[in-house]
């Protein structure tokens, strides 16, 4: 089996676009956490038919975000899985991009909203819970060293755990960062 790509990146405002379903976001989340999923099983997750479903999965497929994985070993149903270990979303330059972006950004917002909703008061997890809300006066320089420390943070602690292989005693946990400059820009420009 070859070694996983480390990241996805898409920059085509329609592959972006192609992510922003709700259902797709959450078949996306699933095989991105290292699950390896049927069609069936995906259909399930999503609350859609299996031909529904079928059409998310090749429209997915056909910009890269997702492939088949190695066939079942009765051979029946090829499952699916991610290329690589992270998604990237890189286009902000075009209208289309940013609306793309946007939309899968409220995507994700609203997913994480859903399961702090779904986590019971009595969880014994529920006290480690948390949102956290900041402003920051930083210089643009600085704003991109944020990102940059953020992600090695997560990344330390993604880095060999997948739904398929995790220590014991842990649990998924989502994550949601946000880095969004306010405001107008500097009148010095850039102001690095």
């Amino acid at each position: 089996m070859a070694a996983k790509k480390k990241r996805v990146v898409l920059t085509d405002p329609r592959a972006i676009r192609a992510l922003a379903h709700p259902a797709r976001q959450r078949i996306i989340d699933e095989l991105y956490s290292g699950r390896v999923l049927t069609a069936t099983e995906c259909a399930e997750l999503a609350g859609l038919t299996p031909s529904a479903t079928s059409y998310h999965l090749r429209a997915l497929s056909r910009w890269g975000i997702i492939e088949r994985a190695e066939g079942s070993p009765d051979g029946r149903e090829r499952p699916w899985q991610a290329p690589a270990t992270s998604l990237v979303i890189s286009s902000q330059s075009t209208g289309a991009g940013r609306l793309a972006s946007q939309a899968m950004m409220r995507s994700n917002i609203d997913r994480v909203m859903e399961q702090f909703e779904e986590l019971p008061g009595d969880d014994p997890w529920d006290g480690v819970s948390a949102m956290n809300r900041s402003r920051l006066w930083l210089t643009k320089a600085e704003t991109e060293q944020l990102d940059k420390d953020l992600m090695e943070v997560v990344n330390r602690y993604r880095r060999g755990r997948s739904a398929a292989s995790h220590p014991a005693g842990t649990r998924q946990v989502s994550t949601l960062i946000a880095i969004v400059p306010t405001g107008k820009p500097p009148a010095n420009g850039d102001a690095e």
